[in-house]
């Protein structure tokens, strides 16, 4: 069962972003707001929109119309982090909306997850059901306890957290690929099927979202360092977490509806690097 691999590799992730996290990391939306509210606009207002305009454009079903918001929904990954050093962005800016988004969207994935599950045409005749109150338990449980554990280990044994997380750095990856991979041949020919259309929605979402970042930076007048960041922070969401959701036997318990995750987790890492190739030389 999918889930038994998505729940242990979703918190080791979390466990993994917690042990590079410290609570500085949460307060530089008081000493640099700017850059740090446009991010957050970015990705908890601009991100679902397009999400939703994306599925009513292109008339998705219900179960993938729902897919792509909650891909919308999550926050930014821990990868988000090591990209935008590669990219040679604002590291530090990078992990304060990390950390904020990843608190943030624990409580604002129900709301917006509800509000889909009302507004979008055809899921009364779906039955899609949204228990709201098992989807903010799960979210306490498998997102915010194992980064509170990777900031308390962090905070009392800094060494020991330094090379738990030099090992998990190294892994997180793999383990990814590892969920797309079983999930593929669990689900292979609903995605070769519905692979063309989704592929088209999912890179348009990535690019928007990443253009929707170049949009919110210039207009909030940002450094060029400031801007890459939000480039990347926006265009790149948590499909671990998105997949977690989609699957799990508390929530949805639908693997049809993590199938936009799955991807979304290979077009993001292809247009993602891309970018950081063309940027990372530049000022």
């Amino acid at each position: 069962m999918t889930i038994l691999i998505v729940i242990p590799i979703l918190m080791l992730l979390m466990f993994e972003l917690g042990l590079t996290l410290k609570p500085a990391d949460f307060q530089m939306i008081l000493k640099r707001p700017k850059p740090v509210f446009a991010g957050l606009i970015g990705q908890l207002l601009f991100l679902p929109i397009i999400a939703f305009c994306l599925g009513w454009v292109f008339h998705l079903s219900p179960v993938f119309f729902m897919g792509v918001v909650l891909i919308a929904c999550c926050p930014g990954g821990s990868s988000s982090n090591v990209f935008s050093m590669l990219a040679k962005g604002d590291v530090a800016l990078s992990v304060s909306l990390t950390a904020c988004s990843s608190i943030i969207t624990l409580f604002t994935i129900p709301l917006v997850m509800g509000a889909a599950a009302q507004l979008i045409p055809g899921t009364e005749e779906s039955v899609i059901h949204l228990p709201v109150g098992k989807l903010i338990v799960q979210n306490l449980v498998l997102a915010l306890l194992p980064i509170i554990v990777g900031m308390v280990i962090r905070a009392k044994w800094k060494k020991a957290a330094q090379k738990m997380n030099n090992v998990l750095s190294k892994i997180a990856l793999p383990l990814l690929v590892l969920l797309v991979v079983v999930f593929y041949i669990q689900n292979s020919h609903q995605i070769l099927d519905n692979l063309a259309e989704l592929g088209i929605i999912i890179t348009l979402l990535i690019l928007l979202s990443m253009g929707g970042g170049y949009g919110l930076s210039r207009a909030a007048k940002l450094t060029g360092k400031e801007q890459k960041t939000l480039i990347i922070e926006i265009g790149m969401q948590n499909a671990a977490q998105s997949i977690a959701i989609a699957s799990s036997p508390f929530v949805f318990n639908n693997e049809t509806m993590a199938i936009p995750a799955i991807i979304y987790s290979l077009m993001m890492n292809i247009i993602l690097i891309t970018y950081v190739l063309v940027v990372k030389n530049k000022a």
